[in-house]
């Protein structure tokens, strides 16, 4: 998986920037469907939080895009 994605995040496409105590990068994050188990792809910390605090909720993740998307380019 991690040679399919050519080691970057599935979500954002980068490479993880989190880093451990010892400095050395995190490794990413094996991201799964909570309800059937089944492994979906490898995420950068950053995104595996992001998707786990919007509970995995499709509506919850499109109503963001919309809502940052009725602010771009306004410089807020």
């Amino acid at each position: 998986m991690l040679i399919a994605q050519g080691g970057r995040c599935a979500i954002c496409e980068q490479p993880e920037i989190a880093r451990g105590k010892s400095g050395a990068p995190k490794r990413l994050a094996i991201d799964h469907c909570h309800s059937t188990g089944a492994l979906r792809g490898l995420l950068c910390q950053g995104c595996n939080t992001g998707i786990g605090l919007l509970a995995d909720d499709v509506d919850r993740l499109i109503n963001a895009v919309l809502y940052l998307q009725r602010w771009k380019g306004e410089g807020h």
